[in-house]
């Protein structure tokens, strides 16, 4: 599993904004950049663990995993 993401940073009027390059879909806004990095982080690991469980339960019952390193 890669263990590191971009995640993009922007100030947006009085609030920051950030999303992560890889994943559609995480991203997140708050009021500073250390509370905006960590719920990235949350949310980024919540994605992961739902498209994990999600892909195996549309595998079925019989399966094989494969790590695929680029």
């Amino acid at each position: 599993m890669k263990n590191s993401y971009t995640a993009v940073l922007k100030q947006y009027e009085d609030s920051r904004i950030g999303w992560i390059e890889e994943i559609p879909g995480v991203n997140c806004q708050e009021k500073d950049y250390s509370t905006l990095v960590k719920t990235l982080q949350l949310t980024l690991k919540e994605a992961l663990d739902f498209n994990r469980k999600d892909a195996l339960e549309a595998a079925g019952s019989e399966y094989r995993e494969l790590s695929i390193p680029l």
